[in-house]
Parts: C-alpha cells; sequence; structure tokens
C-alpha cells in the first residue's frame, strides 16, 4: 500500500485508555501528505499519545485507520519504519561529535555509505565547520539543528516533532521553522505538539485536544472563524480590576491581559454586550472590537476543557 490519493493519515474513533483513564476518546481525523499539522493543547492533555496512536507507535484500545497507506494495527512495524522522531528532550550522544552522531544513526538505520550522508546532512543543517565538536558542547539552537538532521538522515515519509523548540531562542526557531517547511515542500508529513502561537500558526492545520477530546481542527482561519467569538481589545485604566469585575460575568468566556491591553471575549453575543455595558462608557476606558486571535480561541477552548484526571 502507498497511500497515493494524497492523505497520509486517516483514522476514525481512536481511543485509549492507561490505568482505567481515557486518554484519546473516539478521535477522527485526516492529514494529508506533505502537511505540517499541529497538536495544541494543555499539557497531559493527550497530544503526543495522540500523534503515537496516528503513526503506529501505540496500540489503540479501539478505532481503526491507515498511516501512509498502512493500517496502524497491522502494519506498525512498516509503519515505525517509515516515521522520524524528535523528542523535545536531546536524545543523541553527548560524547560523541556531530559527524559521529550522524555516522552513527547512518549505520543504524544502514544507509550505504554513512560517511557521505552525515557529510550531506551537515552541510543541510548548517553545522559545517562544527563536525568534531561534541554535542554536549552545541547551543540549544544548534543540538535543535543535529537532532532534526539525525531523525530526517534516513529520508523518513513522516516526522514527529515533540515541543521540539522548547527553551530555543527565537532566531533558531525561525530557522529551525525555514527547515521544517523546506522538507514539507518535499513532500515530508510533519505531525509537531507546540504551545506556541506563532508556531501553530505557521502549520498548515492544526488540530486542538483537551484531555483526549478533539475540540477544533483545521486551518487557523477555520478554527477562529468555528470558534464563534466576538471579541473586544481594552486599554485604559485599571485593567487590573476590570479582570475582576468582567470574570464569570453572563456570556463573557475570556478575560485575558495582553501586554496594555486586555482581550474580553464570549460566543452568546447578546449576553456579552448586556455584561460589557456598564463599563463601554466609563471615563478612562477605551474599548474597540477586534478580530480573536488563535491565543484568544486557545484559552477560551481551555477554559471549557474539563481535566479528566479530576
Amino acid at each position: 500500500m502507498n497511500g497515493g490519493n494524497g492523505i497520509a493519515i486517516d483514522v476514525k474513533g481512536l481511543t485509549k485508555s492507561f490505568g482505567g483513564r481515557e486518554v484519546v476518546h473516539d478521535l477522527s481525523m485526516q492529514v494529508k501528505r506533505g502537511s505540517i499539522y499541529g497538536f495544541l493543547g494543555p499539557n497531559g492533555s493527550g497530544k503526543t499519545t495522540t500523534i503515537r496512536i496516528l503513526c503506529g507507535l501505540l496500540t489503540p484500545d479501539s478505532g481503526e485507520g491507515t498511516c501512509l497507506g498502512y493500517d496502524i494495527r497491522r502494519d506498525a512495524e512498516k509503519i515505525k519504519r517509515q516515521v522520524g522522531y524528535m523528542t523535545q528532550r536531546f536524545s543523541l550522544y553527548q560524547d560523541l561529535s556531530v559527524r559521529e552522531n550522524l555516522e552513527f544513526v547512518a549505520r543504524l538505520y544502514g544507509l550505504a555509505d554513512p560517511r557521505d550522508a552525515a557529510r550531506d546532512m551537515i552541510k543541510r543543517i548548517g553545522l559545517s565547520g562544527r563536525e568534531e565538536q561534541l554535542a554536549g558542547e552545541l547551543s540549544g539552537g544548534w543540538k535543535q539543528r543535529l537532532a532534526l538532521g539525525a531523525c530526517t538522515l534516513p529520508n523518513p515519509q513522516l516526522l514527529l516533532l515533540d515541543e521540539p523548540t522548547a527553551g530555543v531562542d527565537p532566531k533558531a526557531r525561525r530557522d529551525f521553522w525555514n527547515e521544517i517547511h523546506a522538507l514539507a515542500a518535499d513532500g515530508l508529513t510533519v505531525l509537531v505538539s507546540t504551545h506556541y502561537m506563532d508556531e501553530a500558526e505557521r502549520c498548515h492545520e492544526i488540530a486542538y485536544i483537551a484531555y483526549g477530546h478533539l475540540l477544533a481542527h483545521g486551518t487557523v482561519e477555520e478554527v477562529i472563524a468555528k470558534s464563534a467569538l466576538t471579541t473586544y481589545t481594552v486599554t485604559g485604566e485599571d485593567l487590573n480590576g476590570l479582570t475582576a469585575e468582567l470574570t464569570g460575568k453572563p456570556g463573557i468566556d475570556m478575560v485575558a491581559p495582553f501586554g496594555t491591553s486586555l482581550h474580553v471575549s464570549g460566543r452568546d453575543v447578546a449576553a456579552l454586550e448586556a455584561s460589557i455595558a456598564p463599563w463601554r462608557e466609563k471615563s478612562g476606558l477605551h474599548w474597540q472590537s477586534s478580530h480573536p486571535s488563535l491565543e484568544d480561541v486557545f484559552i477560551e477552548l481551555m477554559s471549557r476543557s474539563k481535566d479528566n484526571f479530576q
């Protein structure tokens, strides 16, 4: 099977529990080949478990589907050979050089010429001149590049990235994402979990998962539109006091500070307008209707999510 219909992942009704706690609930989704698909959600909400099930790395308790044209239940070993996995924690050998780490990975995967493969990858990821530097001596950004090079060395069809840029500076993060987009343009499908809104906005599509439930998915624009949030940006005096006054009022689903302003959002427009009316004309406050941001949607979805530990 080769999944030549342009769909890399197609699953229905996936459910997974650990120790009696349901971590993934009745999840269905499709991921296009060559796309970058982002997973957002609170810590411990099942993002990593979901990604591992989608790729055949974990067997679901129920549900079915395919990954890269292979059945996620019957063909897990075939899927694994097509997957590159970059973990949040740097997992290469700290006491080996950049070259030695890449040559080791090349041999592990049985590549024909490990030295040439390592040399070509060093050029691609911009580590020329650092070949003999120990991996443990690299900065966070350089380690990230090395880890990406290692997991793409065997030319996988699918790449898993588990919060790959945690603790990395903004320039290194941008360089990393430029490389991810270049890989996707060459046909690589990428699944990435992230907490950074700017990174989510770099994905072709996103899914919001909260405590095992898929609450929203689509392009960033589609997810924002489907949220049906009406948002006001408020500037002026005593915004902390205003936050306390508005929180919990009917129709107000979210009140959150953004720099020197406050975002006030709700899905029930009539109730929202009624609740904010007493403060709309108050001296010292300026209210402006604005488009909800992805972060507004993220926070509002979190407020509606129920922690399945409770």
